[in-house]
């Protein structure tokens, strides 16, 4: 009974992958593609796949391909090498793009507007809370001190263990030792 029912189920995956040609295939069969330093699966759509670069939002994704003349939908997997050096020589350098797209506009260090992307931009974020801290900002006083910084409320939320509710045994503390009498004084 048991094989049958392994049978069965295998027919019932084969069926289900007919079905649904859209599911995604296991990790071993698809291609990579590295682009900035990030490998992204092959069959992700372009639009989809820039935006596992970190620094890529969906409005930058777009803007590259519109302004590169890529078609969105397409397979990473598809691209050619040309049009991959063509990404990423637009995302190091996008000339042509309004300023509110770009991720580091008017930068304290140069003053210029600039797109900052993978660990590039882990780093800036990182020089910038150390920045905050060492001035002792508000900002910086709240992430030193591991609070929300943007005006959350902390009464319900952001508590971060302080009681676990629930943990099931309570220890209880050893019972004192009666005082052992003096003999020096009576």
């Amino acid at each position: 009974m048991s094989e049958e029912k392994q049978i069965a189920r295998e027919q019932a995956k084969e069926a289900a992958k007919k079905v649904n040609p859209h599911l995604q295939k296991p990790e071993e069969y698809v291609k990579l593609v590295r682009i900035l330093q990030k490998d992204i699966r092959g069959d992700k759509k372009l639009y989809r796949g820039i935006c596992d670069i970190r620094g890529v939002s969906w409005a930058f994704a777009n803007a590259v391909c519109t302004t590169l003349k890529l078609d969105k939908h397409k397979k990473i997997q598809d691209l050619t090498q040309d049009e991959i050096q063509r990404i990423e020589k637009f995302i190091e350098d996008p000339k042509g793009l309004p300023e509110f797209l770009l991720n580091r506009r008017n930068d304290r260090d140069e003053g210029v507007n600039k797109h900052v992307y993978g660990a590039d931009l882990h780093l800036q974020v990182d020089f910038d809370i150390k920045r905050l801290k060492k001035i002792k900002s508000y900002k910086g006083v709240r992430h030193t001190l591991g609070q929300p910084v943007r005006g959350q409320r902390t009464k319900s939320h952001f508590r971060k263990n302080k009681n676990k509710s629930g943990s099931g045994t309570i220890t209880a503390k050893p019972a004192a030792k009666p005082a052992a009498p003096k003999e020096g004084k009576k």
